[in-house]
């Protein structure tokens, strides 16, 4: 359904935020989050200007010379530029990286917090005020406003695991976040499904759920059933002032593959395209585990309990080139069983 009420054809369940009834909002994300995974948002409360703003701001950014960028070349915190098929999301169907470039932004948190010591945790870092005025004010308010956006979502997610509305906000859940903005640009050259050309591969979203805006070029795709062969791949289209929302393995994993944590994919038109996700997930210690309203005694859980930093940090190794090199120690207790 669309903005305006008709179906418009857009294939995803459209959530409208301004509904006043809750439980009958959240019985639709159930549905939508057990049919595909994936779903569109509107009357969300994020400021059109703001948005609008952001891609300014990232298209401004993406249009600096390569000597500008490599600066900020993504660092140890896993923070700043990446450049052109430096990710690689379907190494078993890719023949090259991804057709894309990007920019990581989280949370900052300054090195003399003791949370840096952990994988993917420390300060921002930002192109030159000199040369992109205005531009780290705009993401820090646009990243401020996504967590809130996120938050409330999370708590439909909720409502429709049959859980407490708070379930998501309980200390040690997502009061610590690792809340990722990424800016991404997509070169003009045309996908080859045949020669494993991508915009980006093949992939599931890695935490609890992803917001993504995006300008009005299409590409990005859905696979509904990811165990089908052969794959049946779906066209998502842009919904103009909507976010498209997907959710995370963390999340399947938590509702014991109920909710569906879904593949999808870039395929590039031959015209350059710009979009922002945004992921929100879990804290860096939690463990997830099956919910006891997803499993019973016929039902018994599927996955055994893992911890989002571990998953995140075994998915960046997987797919970006520069990660483990540049990447803080993994003597983390976390991974010591500690």
């Amino acid at each position: 359904m669309g903005v305006d009420g008709s179906d418009g054809g857009y294939p995803l369940e459209c959530i409208n935020m301004a509904s006043p009834d809750k439980h009958e909002t959240a019985a639709r994300v159930r549905e939508a989050c057990v049919t595909s995974g994936f779903f569109y948002l509107v009357n969300h409360g994020v400021d059109s200007a703001l948005l609008d703003e952001v891609f300014v701001q990232s298209k401004k950014f993406f249009a600096l010379p390569l000597e500008e960028k490599m600066k900020v070349i993504h660092d140890k915190n896993h923070r700043g530029y990446t450049p052109f098929e430096e990710e690689v999301l379907d190494p078993g169907t890719q023949s090259r990286g991804d057709s894309k470039e990007g920019y990581y932004i989280g949370f900052s948190v300054p090195e003399s917090d003791p949370r840096s010591k952990k994988p993917m945790h420390g300060p921002n870092q930002y192109p030159s005020p000199d040369l992109l005025p205005g531009w780290e004010e705009t993401m820090t308010l646009y990243h401020s406003e996504l967590v809130k956006l996120s938050k409330r979502v999370s708590r439909l997610l909720a409502l429709a695991l049959d859980l407490e509305e708070t379930f998501f906000d309980k200390p040690g859940i997502t009061d610590d976040p690792v809340a990722t903005l990424r800016l991404l640009h997509y070169s003009a050259e045309k996908s080859n499904v045949e020669l494993g050309i991508f915009g980006t591969g093949a992939h599931s979203d890695y935490g609890l759920l992803t917001l993504l805006a995006t300008d009005d070029v299409p590409g990005l795709q859905i696979c509904k059933y990811k165990d089908a062969q052969p794959q049946v791949w779906e066209d998502v289209p842009p919904m103009k002032g909507a976010y498209i929302v997907n959710l995370g393995d963390m999340l399947e994993r938590w509702s014991n593959g109920l909710f569906r944590s879904t593949l999808h994919r870039v395929v590039s038109r031959g015209i350059e395209r710009y979009s922002i996700p945004f992921f929100f997930e879990p804290n860096f210690d939690c463990l997830v585990e099956c919910l006891p309203t997803c499993c019973s005694e016929d039902n018994p859980p599927r996955y055994p309990p893992l911890t989002v930093g571990e998953h995140l940090v075994n998915k960046y190794k997987e797919t970006h080139k520069g990660f483990v090199s540049d990447q803080k120690s993994l003597n983390y207790s976390l991974f010591e069983g500690q």
